[in-house]
């Protein structure tokens, strides 16, 4: 805890509306921050750096909740270590999402009856310059709703200058150091974006296909295969058995007819092939199937390929010029009618591969493309890791960041599209190969011509917490800001983006890693769990309940919960409560001010103080470390919770509530009591701040005159700690509670006044009477006071006067009724609970249910009973 840093004060404003409206002030606070310069960062400063990389959204996209999530858990770190006196840097900026982009403008082309071929590679280009001008990167406006503290300065895009500069060096030094190379392989094709796309592009789901069993060879000298893509037949030049199968030793090394086509081919024994699947023995299409390729390749077998870019068959044939989905059923009938087809299977569910911008089936093809060798890169950024160089939180995600480095295949990343960096190789005349930097000029002349393929979209993001800086040149922010302190991304892109950025940053910084700390979050759900998506109607637009609760609200509900690497269900009714917490927090602090709480001055000394004002500030004390210690472990949930509980139940229910008869007698307890307050209400804005920045913004000013809670002081734990006051306050909030509890069991209303003896001499709590009967609504007994219930609590007894409150033989017959209701209800369920019959045939979800009614009878039983009890014999 620490005393306002910007004293001296001008006297603060207590003029607050009578009720928070965030459409009000949301917009012009955060303008007012960003031309005040809070959020921008200054490589000169002599503090010490705290940054990190937004994960570049594409410049197709608006925010979704997903972005609404990740965002408020970097805004929140990087508002505290500002206000820790970091220099901090929230670094932002916009992929060039090659695919979508280029899908996006050819779509919109498309309407004008045109293809990007109509236009040419530049005119193309410059349409999808022209095109981010006018409608990209709208996510950046909405980034200023949510309230992201970003250096808007330093705002980058993959494809502007530098950062083409820096992805040109680092291709360089890869070709050069063999780590790039171009080879001609199996590769995963969409036929719709005609691009090869890397593994992790692919999304897997199950599809109903057909699974089609025929027969190659003549006579004794036969064997069947089964497939789900009988298509690829065509290109098939071998069939493949186990080196130990008894069943097909005598064919291994012959020739057998390849059913519907003019060719014989081998029968080859290979290790890969699993005998005991299916008939144990597969075709092999090296041209169209990577485990094909690889048997090819141990066998020496051509690769024959059946089918264009746009999965059309190209074999020469009566299946020429079909799609592959018309010719795999007019290659299976062609077979069933030569009799060779053994069995079908429809509808045969399994496992296919989508391409994760369009949707459409991805076709294994052979291509030539560019590669990244990964080996030593991968184990570089496995090493860093093990090494304790770099830190994944939670940790037991490290697990799949190891299954992943450590085997990893070889990376393409050329893609055949015009958008995007293009690959920075020239091929002459005569077969030479010219790998250009970016300080280097193009070989020129006839016959010469750069490739045409561009970079896959993360090998530029993969250099982005470096790229960003500057490098390769050697700049004072790059100096300053690298390595990243932490990395805030989601555990779905631990592969796609993580894995590259630690393989590029330790290959292009000698070494240094990226980041201290990966600390992965969890993916957004609805509020049943369930993943959102169009198709299950549940997608969500966040901008809507920003509109509807504020800013801070959706923040709150989505750091309430983030506890690391676990998924986040989320609902309306939530954001509404947030909501209803803002609002508390506005108005208890519009009360506060009311009522004079102040921030002036030191804090009275604690001999000075009742134990209501130790007790809250040894509390608050507790909570800042608290907080602290959550905010280092990444515990967003944790954090979020400690402080929601604290504002609500402890300041605001309890330390004001107990306050109330202090502030209404007035004299100098009323005075240290207002300077209490407002510390209170001071360190737990600061606190609160970093996840709720509007609202505490709002009342933070007004209640300390201060500039801004965006530079003012994180609160540090004091040590102040005053467990008698803290036991003290305990015991009062129990007897509170309980006579509130035995009010409401019989029937009162809360604001019903009730005459009651207190017996409180020689407690601690007799300093606290006034206060208790005012929160119990008890009157002081009269003469004609008889203890018709009696209450002992927590050592001290309450007795109550209810004669003229409560008809106790009517309550009696209406609780007695409640009993045997209860008891009638138990024994219902434990008879059918005792029948073994029932139980042998319902389900288990009826007999839960039916045991969850029992349990309920039991706690109505005690709980009737002991009103009972407490109830006066008429």
């Amino acid at each position: 805890m620490t005393e306002n840093s910007q004293q001296p004060q001008p006297a603060p404003s207590t003029e607050l509306p009578t009720q928070y409206t965030p459409a009000e002030v949301e917009g012009q606070l955060y303008e007012r921050w960003v031309e005040r310069g809070y959020f921008e960062a200054d490589a000169k400063s002599d503090k010490p750096p705290y940054t990190v990389v937004i994960p570049p959204p594409n410049v197709t996209g608006s925010l979704h909740l997903g972005h609404a999530f990740e965002h408020t858990l970097i805004d929140a770190l990087t508002r505290r270590k500002r206000m820790q006196g970091y220099e901090t840097l929230w670094q932002p900026g916009m992929d060039h999402a090659g695919i979508a982009t280029q899908n996006v403008v050819e779509r919109e082309l498309g309407k004008e009856g045109k293809s990007r071929h109509d236009l040419g590679r530049e005119a193309f280009v410059e349409r999808v310059w022209q095109w981010k001008s006018e409608s990209g990167g709208q996510i950046s406006g909405q980034m200023r709703r949510l309230g992201d503290g970003v250096a808007w300065s330093r705002e980058r895009f993959t494809m502007d200058e530098g950062l083409s500069q820096a992805v040109q060096t680092i291709f360089k030094r890869l070709y050069d150091d063999e780590l790039i190379y171009r080879a001609e392989r199996i590769i995963n094709w969409c036929p719709r974006c005609l691009t090869a796309i890397s593994d992790i592009e692919v999304e897997y789901q199950d599809d109903d296909g057909e699974l089609v069993s025929m027969k190659y060879g003549e006579g004794d000298e036969t064997i069947v295969v089964a497939t789900t893509r009988a298509e690829t037949m065509l290109g098939d030049t071998a069939v493949a058995v186990h080196p130990e199968d008894e069943r097909y030793k005598h064919l291994v090394g012959k020739l057998i007819k390849l059913p519907l086509t003019d060719r014989s081919i081998p029968v080859v024994a290979d290790e890969h092939v699993d005998p005991e699947f299916g008939t144990g023995a597969v075709k092999v299409t090296p041209a169209h199937d990577p485990n094909d390729f690889e048997i090819g390749q141990r066998h020496g077998l051509p690769a024959i390929a059946v089918m264009d870019e746009h999965a059309v068959i190209t074999a020469h044939g009566p299946f020429q010029g079909q799609d592959r989905l018309e010719a795999r059923s007019a290659i299976v009938a062609a077979l069933r009618a030569e009799g060779r087809i053994v069995a079908e299977k429809r509808p045969y569910v399994h496992s296919v591969g989508h391409c994760s911008r369009c949707k459409t089936t991805i076709e294994p093809r052979l291509s030539m493309q560019w590669w990244v060798k990964v080996g030593p890169l991968a184990k570089a950024a496995g090493d860093a890791v093990r090494d304790g160089k770099v830190k994944i939180h939670p940790q037991e995600m490290e697990k799949r960041y190891f299954d992943w480095v450590d085997n990893l295949h070889d990376w393409c990343i050329s893609r055949q599209l015009w958008w995007g960096h293009r690959i920075p190789v020239w091929y002459g005349p005569n077969g030479e190969v010219v790998c250009v930097g970016p300080d280097e000029e193009p070989p020129t002349g006839e016959g010469w011509y750069q490739d045409s393929d561009v970079l896959d979209t993360w090998f530029s993001s993969g250099l982005w917490p470096f790229s960003t800086l500057g490098w390769p040149e050697q700049t004072e922010s790059l100096a300053k800001f690298y390595p990243n302190s932490v990395l805030v991304t989601g555990y779905d892109i631990l592969f796609f983006w993580v894995a590259r950025m630690m393989m590029f940053g330790l290959y292009a910084m000698d070494g240094t890693p990226p980041f201290h700390t990966i600390a992965l979050h969890g993916m957004v759900r609805d509020q049943n769990g369930k993943k959102m998506s169009k198709s299950f109607g549940n997608v969500v637009n966040p901008l809507d309940w920003m509109d509807k609760y504020g800013s801070d609200a959706l923040r709150f509900t989505l750091a309430r919960g983030a506890n690391p690497g676990v998924d986040v269900p989320i609902g309306e009714d939530w954001v509404q409560g947030s909501r209803n917490f803002a609002n508390k927090i506005w108005n208890a602090t519009r009360f506060a001010l009311m009522n004079g709480a102040t921030v002036d001055g030191p804090l009275p000394d604690a001999s000075r103080m009742s134990s209501t004002d130790r007790w809250i500030l040894s509390r608050l004390n507790s909570v800042v470390a608290e907080v602290d210690a959550y905010y280092e472990d990444y515990q967003f949930a944790k954090l979020s919770d400690a402080l929601f509980h604290f504002a609500w139940d402890e300041v605001f229910d309890w330390y004001v509530e107990l306050s109330k008869t202090t502030f209404q007698a007035g004299g100098e307890a009323a005075e240290v009591s207002k300077r209490v307050l407002g510390e209170v209400l001071d360190v737990t804005l600061r606190l609160l701040h970093p996840v709720v920045p509007f609202v505490t913004e709002t009342l933070w000013t007004t209640l300390t005159g201060g500039e801004s809670v965006v530079i003012a002081e994180w609160p540090s734990d004091s040590g102040f700690r005053d467990a008698d006051a803290e036991r003290e306050i305990e015991t009062v909030q129990s007897v509170i509670t309980e006579v509130r509890r035995f009010r409401a069991d019989q029937g009162l209303q809360p604001g019903q006044r009730v005459p009651a003896r207190l017996t409180l001499a020689g407690s601690a709590l007799a300093a606290h009477e006034a206060a208790v009967r005012q929160l119990l609504r008890l009157q002081p007994e009269g003469d004609a006071f008889t203890a018709t219930a009696t209450l002992p609590v927590a050592g001290v007894e309450v007795a109550l006067d209810l004669s003229g409150v409560i008809d106790f033989a009517a309550e009696r017959k209406r609780l007695a009724k409640d009993l045997a209701a209860a008891e009638k209800e138990k024994a219902q369920a434990n008879a059918k609970l005792g029948n073994e019959a029932f139980l042998a045939k319902a389900p288990d979800q009826v007999v839960d249910k039916i045991r969850g009614r029992l349990a309920k009878a039991d706690e109505d039983i005690a709980r009737i009973t002991a009103q009972l009890e407490k109830l006066p014999v008429a």
